[in-house]
């Protein structure tokens, strides 16, 4: 006979035709239900991660992981400290900066932070050189004082490419006639869009020498670093610091935008919580349809009893069939949640295009497109998960069929 037993007589009942075919209505449901909830959780989680990457994208392709600024106004020996910073092996890139915030006038007025940068080096540090729009960032030539807007600030101060705008330097220039404010005339020479509107709205480019002489200063204010791993910033930037002869003051991503990204996650986390607690619930309907077959078998329990077989294997009978039932859930929700995850863009896309409608419109969304980012681990977790909830949903069917006296199973047949 095959062992073990339990296994055996399990996939039997599985097998074999029921004359009751409300149960049978009733398993099939179970499992219908128990595949839409792990296909919605691995699409919807997929989604999010999509989501997730997006904005990590967007927004740490425009800020440094890292950054290492003067404890003074500006760093001196700026090339050697670049030179040093890139000897580190978890140092990517590293590329220095001015900043300020200045008032920009062009046919209208807004106030902005401007970046002082040397466009060979940017790209190491930020993805600004694909976000451009028009013009390129080579186009920021040391002494002709041009500069790169972002689209949103460009649309709010009235100007274009080619067009001039006045920076006015916060600080004031002494003459006889008393203080006046520091200003340029600049002219347009591009404009990015990275798709948030902190950056587009709010932050303008030249070159660093252009910036240094607007702003007086000696030497740029820090310089930005790309790491290897971003999780690890705030350490690698300390113990690169303490190596570089000066003191400095260290800042990283996380302080500007950790609570934005642990939002995220905190959503994330919510999300999977309640699409896990539907799974459950699709899953706890196994409860109904093993007590039924319980029902239903009382006295094939019995004459197992009779035979000699014990309560433990009674209840590995019932068991092997109601995991039976949701693995063939689980398998058949994995199979359709990941073939939805991989064409989730492309069946919204259909959607929109089929039924003229559009979920995220471009001007209210910084994202436009459903993302969907697929991970493994997500579908792995998933599936044991949904797996555990289908073993624990068989136990109080497979113990009250362990319970059943044989006399009394047996006394009407």
């Amino acid at each position: 006979m095959f062992r073990p037993l339990q296994l055996f007589i399990g996939l039997r009942y599985t097998r074999a035709k029921r004359r009751n075919h409300f149960i049978s209505f009733i398993s099939l449901v179970s499992m219908l239900g128990i595949a839409v909830g792990v296909m919605a959780l691995i699409a919807v989680m997929s989604v999010m991660n999509g989501f997730q990457g997006d904005l990590q994208e967007r927004i740490l392709g425009m800020v440094s992981h890292a950054t290492i600024s003067s404890v003074g106004d500006s760093i001196q020996d700026w090339r050697d400290t670049v030179r040093k910073a890139e000897a580190n092996p978890h140092v990517l890139g590293a590329a220095p900066y001015i900043e300020s915030k200045v008032l920009l006038r062009g046919r209208r007025i807004s106030g902005a932070i401007v970046q002082g940068i040397i466009p060979d080096q940017q790209p190491k540090v930020s993805d600004i050189a694909s976000k451009m729009l028009k013009g390129k960032l080579n186009d920021l030539k040391p002494g002709t004082f041009g500069i790169i807007l972002g689209n949103e600030l460009a649309m709010e101060l009235g100007v274009n490419v080619g067009d001039k705008v006045i920076v006015y330097a916060p600080e004031v220039s002494v003459t006889p006639v008393g203080a006046i404010p520091r200003q340029k005339n600049c002219e347009v020479v591009g404009i990015f869009s990275v798709g948030f509107a902190e950056y587009d709205e709010g932050f303008a480019f030249m070159h660093m020498d252009d910036a240094q002489k607007l702003f007086q200063t000696d030497g740029p204010n820090g310089i930005r670093l790309k790491l290897d791993d971003m999780l690890q910033a705030y350490p690698i930037t300390r113990d690169l610091a303490s190596h570089l002869g000066q003191y400095y003051r260290i800042s990283t991503w996380e302080q500007g935008h950790a609570n934005f990204f642990s939002a995220v996650k905190m959503e994330k986390l919510v999300m999977f919580i309640i699409l896990s607690l539907i799974v459950a619930v699709a899953a706890f309907n196994l409860v109904s349809t093993l007590i039924m077959l319980v029902t239903d078998k009382q006295a094939d329990i019995a004459i197992l009893r009779t035979l000699g077989i014990s309560p433990n294997s009674i209840m590995g009978i019932f068991m092997v069939q109601g995991v039976i039932v949701g693995t063939f859930g689980i398998l058949m929700g994995v199979i359709g949640g990941v073939l939805l995850a991989l064409n989730i863009p492309v069946m919204v896309k259909w959607i929109e295009h089929t039924f003229g409608v559009e979920f995220l419109s471009p001007d209210i969304y910084y994202i436009s497109e459903v993302p969907s980012d697929l991970h493994w681990s997500d579908v792995g977790w998933i599936t044991v998960i949904a797996w555990v909830f289908c073993l624990i949903a068989t136990l109080y069917p497979a113990y009250r069929a362990a319970r059943t006296q044989p006399a009394a199973a047996l006394r009407y047949e």
